[in-house]
């Protein structure tokens, strides 16, 4: 099998039956393999899973008029604040609460002159329901979790095993997700 193949940000965890309502899960032992994924990029150009093989990754669906938007400065800061130990903030736009932008130009100039938003960042993606990105399909079939809203977290180690969620309210800085960054880290 090959690196690109071992090591995927959208690999598993071994307690696919585990429930994934808004809290941490238990940190998985084995990952169960899931399909290589790819993303456009909103700065042009495509990410892939084995972009962040090796890295700790936080995934974001995020949009533009939420009243969470605010986050994308926590999401920047701690991307620069840990991003030389090996973390990815991956942000995915997504209007399937009707909260984005109309346009991807438009959620990457937002992005930048509000917030200062250098993270890695997809085009604008459907992340819930049947036409949802595969990435996020699969975390529905295998984790049971999907975002319920907009700025909802996904935490996945250097293996790419899923070592927890959390919702919209679920602050990136000074809280479980920045604790569990650091661990994972260590």
């Amino acid at each position: 099998m090959t690196q690109r193949r071992q090591v995927l940000i959208g690999l598993g965890l071994a307690a696919a039956a585990a429930t994934l309502k808004g809290t941490t899960m238990a940190h998985a032992e084995t990952a169960i393999a899931a399909q290589d994924w790819t993303f456009e990029s909103i700065y042009g150009g495509v990410y892939g899973s084995a972009d962040f093989a090796g890295k700790v990754v936080l995934l974001v669906n995020t949009a533009s008029l939420c009243g969470y938007t605010p986050q994308y400065s926590a999401l920047q800061k701690l991307q620069d604040t840990y991003k030389d130990q090996g973390l990815v903030v991956f942000a995915v736009p997504s209007d399937d609460f009707n909260q984005e932008k109309a346009s991807n130009a438009e959620v990457k100039s937002f992005c930048e002159l509000n917030y200062g938003i250098t993270i890695p960042m997809s085009v604008i993606a459907h992340v819930t329901g049947p036409e949802a990105h595969p990435l996020y399909l699969w975390l529905k079939q295998t984790t049971g979790f999907a975002p319920e809203w907009n700025f909802n977290k996904v935490l996945f180690d250097q293996q790419g095993k899923v070592v927890g969620t959390w919702r919209s309210g679920a602050e990136p800085i000074g809280s479980e997700i920045e604790a569990q960054v650091q661990r994972l880290l260590s």
